[in-house]
C-alpha cells in the first residue's frame, strides 16, 4: 500500500506547524493536489538552510502532488521582515531577475517543471499589477491589524529601536495575496514554508477562508540546527552555498562528512531519499564505525546539488586529503602562487592567509600556537618559518589547518 505523502514528511522529521493536521493528513490521501512554497530572491544563490523545504517540497513531487515554485519578484521588493532584526537592502528589479533565474537552475536539480508535474512562477507576473486602492478594497479590509502585529516577525521588529518599515508591514498580505491568486487559477491547496513563515501562511489561509469561503491548509518545515546549537548552514566561512562557485562542490561534500555523529540519521532521512531502513542499517553503529554513513550522507546530497561527476571527484579528493597515497585532489580548495616568490621564502603566516585558510595573520598566529597548522601533513611549530622551493612535491604543497580544512597550494609560474 503506497504511503500517505504527510505520513512519509512526518516520519522524516519535516512538520513543524500545520493548520489542521487531520485535514491536510486526509487532503493528500485522497487526492493529488498542486502546493507551492515560496523563495526570496534577493540574494544570487539559496542555501543549505532552504534544503529541507526543498526536500519536502521534492518528497510531495515524488508521491504525485504537483509542486509550484513561487519566486519573489514583487515581494523581493518590499523584503519579509519575518526572523529579521533590521530592513532587507532594496535591491533593483533587474538584480532580482537574474537571481530567480540561478534559483530556478538550483531547484531543477530537486524538481522537475512542466509535463504537467510542477511550475515555477513569479508574483511580480500579477502583484505588480496591482491597484493600490484595489489591494485596500480587495483584500486589506479581510486583516485587522492587532492580529497582524502579534506576528512574532513583526513583534521582533516592533519591539527593535529599527522599527518596522509601513513597506514590510504590507508583505505579510502580498503574501497572503499569493496564496489567494494560486488557489483561484491553479487550485493550489496547500502552502508549505520555513517555521518563521507561520504568521504569514496562516494569514493566507485565512484569506482564501474569508474571501472565497474556502478550506486551504499551511504547514511549516522546522528551523533546523545542529545538535551543537548551531543554525544550519553556517560555518567560520559563512554560509553553505548551492552554488558552486560561491561553495564548492568539494566544501560542500566536506560540510556534510564533518557533521556532528548525532545529526547523521537526521540530515540522512531529510536530505536524502534513502530509505527508512536502508537509513537504519547505516547508522546502527557509531564511532568511527559511524564513517560509512558520513559518507554516504555527503556523496548522496552533493550528488543532489551538482550531479553524480561532481559528488565521485568530491568524495575522491576528501578520501586523497586524509590519505598518504595522493590521488585525486582536483576538487580541493586551491591558491596559486608564483614560484619565484617560493625562492625567496614565504612567511607561513602569510601563507595560511593567502590560502583562506587563516582570517588573519593573528588567527594564524593563533594556529601555529596550538598546534594546528601543518605543511604537507608536518605540523608547523615556529611563528618565523619561511616555506620555500624544497616543500614543493609536483610544483605543490598541502596545507592543512587542525583536522579537516585542507588547501592545495600550487606553484606557477619560471623557476
Amino acid at each position: 500500500m503506497e504511503k500517505n505523502a504527510f505520513n512519509i514528511l512526518k516520519e522524516r522529521g519535516f512538520i513543524k506547524q500545520c493548520s489542521d493536521e487531520k485535514g491536510i493528513e486526509n487532503l493528500l490521501s485522497k487526492e493529488k493536489i498542486a502546493f507551492y512554497a515560496g523563495f526570496d530572491p534577493t540574494a544570487d544563490s539559496l542555501h543549505i538552510g532552504s534544503l529541507a523545504l526543498i526536500m519536502a517540497m521534492a518528497n510531495l513531487q515524488r508521491a504525485g502532488h504537483k509542486v509550484i515554485a513561487l519566486v519573489g519578484g514583487a515581494t523581493g521588493l518590499v523584503g519579509d521582515p519575518s526572523g529579521k532584526t533590521e530592513m532587507r537592502p532594496i535591491l533593483a528589479k533587474s538584480e532580482i531577475g537574474k537571481n530567480s533565474r540561478k534559483i530556478l537552475n538550483q531547484l531543477k536539480n530537486y524538481l522537475s517543471f512542466g509535463a504537467g508535474k510542477g511550475l515555477f512562477l513569479d508574483n511580480s507576473k500579477w502583484l505588480s499589477k496591482l491597484n493600490y486602492i484595489d489591494v485596500l478594497r480587495k483584500v486589506g479590509r479581510y486583516f485587522r491589524v492587532n492580529e497582524m502585529i502579534k506576528n512574532e516577525g513583526y513583534k521582533w521588529r516592533l519591539e527593535r529601536e529599527e522599527g518596522l518599515s509601513f513597506l514590510e508591514f504590507n508583505y505579510q498580505i502580498l503574501q497572503a495575496y499569493d496564496f489567494l491568486f494560486l488557489f483561484g487559477k491553479y487550485g493550489c491547496l496547500l502552502q508549505i514554508g520555513g517555521d518563521d513563515q507561520w504568521g504569514n501562511i496562516v494569514a493566507g489561509v485565512g484569506l482564501v477562508r474569508r474571501k472565497n469561503g474556502k478550506t486551504v491548509f499551511g504547514l511549516t518545515i522546522p528551523l533546523l540546527t545542529t545538535s551543537a546549537g548551531k543554525k544550519m548552514g553556517k560555518t567560520e566561512k559563512g554560509a553553505v552555498w548551492l552554488d558552486s562557485k560561491k561553495t564548492s562542490p568539494y566544501e560542500f561534500y566536506q560540510y556534510w562528512i564533518n557533521v556532528d555523529d548525532r545529526d547523521v540519521a537526521r540530515f540522512l532521512k531529510l536530505f536524502t531519499f534513502l530509505t527508512l531502513d536502508e537509513i537504519a542499517e547505516l547508522t546502527k553503529f557509531q564511532g568511527s564505525e559511524l564513517r560509512r554513513a558520513k559518507e554516504v550522507l555527503a556523496f548522496e546530497v552533493t550528488k543532489l546539488a551538482h550531479g553524480e561527476k561532481e559528488a565521485e571527484k568530491a568524495r575522491d579528493a576528501s578520501k586523497s586529503a586524509f590519505s598518504t597515497k595522493g590521488g585525486d585532489v582536483s576538487s580541493l580548495p586551491a591558491v596559486r602562487i608564483s614560484r619565484k616568490r617560493f625562492s625567496a621564502g614565504i612567511s607561513v603566516i602569510d601563507l595560511f592567509c593567502e590560502a583562506g585558510l587563516a582570517s588573519s595573520k593573528s588567527d594564524a598566529k593563533r594556529l601555529i600556537e596550538q598546534g594546528g597548522a601543518y605543511v604537507n601533513e608536518r605540523k608547523i611549530s615556529g611563528l618565523d618559518e619561511m616555506i620555500k622551493e624544497d616543500s614543493l612535491k609536483n610544483d605543490s604543497l598541502m596545507l592543512r589547518r587542525g583536522k579537516k580544512q585542507y588547501c592545495l597550494v600550487q606553484a606557477v609560474g619560471e623557476k
